[in-house]
């Protein structure tokens, strides 16, 4: 099993050494030698798993920060220095981390150790949705436009993930209802209208986008 893995490691002669052994092992590495490089690298790529120097930053990486959007959710292991000891590896969990590797580092079990947090995460293929530039990843909640993530409120992902399944047919507005909502019978609401034009308004990053497609009296599209 490969993926890609990005790697947060300051030190050269380390972060060469994963990075090579990881290539011929089929996994697509990308690296960050700075913190603030980490984190941009997260905001424009999804990797289905990271390698962090810093178990402090893992700690932010879960959190979250104000104005950055990224998948808090994507598997972390912290290469602890040599000194580390077991209160600094629970610490390290404690923060987030899946798993935590103490150096020197045991080339083949760090790979046995990033194989077997990947045979756990990786999602079903069914959780990624390709709708032309839209992509909609159902387990991580997460939609980008053209690789750009786009911030969306619970139910406007759950409208997005759903016109995406079928994303040039129409739904009426009663299927939708249905299917996001959760609503039994038909009902007389706005609901469909505003929370489809707030999604129209944050997928379209660019004047020539056109998606959330009003069908006129009958219901949505995600293409046209």
């Amino acid at each position: 099993m490969s993926g890609a893995v990005l790697i947060h490691e300051p030190e050269a002669e380390s972060r060469e050494f994963l990075e090579r052994h990881l290539r011929d092992d089929g996994f697509d590495v990308i690296r960050a030698t700075r913190n603030r490089e980490m984190l941009d690298l997260l905001e424009r790529m999804c990797p289905d798993l990271v390698l962090l120097a810093e178990s402090e930053l893992c700690r932010r990486l879960r959190q979250g920060e104000p104005g950055r959007i990224w998948n808090r959710d994507v598997p972390v292991i912290v290469l602890a220095p040599e000194e580390a000891d077991q209160v600094d590896r629970v610490r390290a969990l404690e923060r987030g981390a899946d798993d935590v590797v103490v150096r020197p580092i045991a080339y083949d079990e760090l790979v046995a150790r990033i194989r077997a947090i990947l045979r756990r995460t990786t999602p079903d293929p069914h959780d990624r949705i390709d709708a032309g530039e839209i992509v909609v990843d159902r387990r991580a909640r997460r939609v980008l436009v053209r690789d750009t993530p786009v911030r969306l409120a619970g139910r406007e992902f759950d409208l997005a993930a759903k016109l995406a399944t079928e994303p040039r047919r129409v739904w009426t507005k009663d299927e939708l209802l249905r299917a996001v909502w959760g609503f039994r019978s038909a009902a007389v609401t706005r609901t469909v209208d505003s929370h489809a034009s707030r999604l129209r308004r944050k997928l379209c990053l660019a004047a020539s986008d056109h998606f959330v497609v009003n069908a006129w009296g009958i219901g949505y599209r995600l293409l046209e």
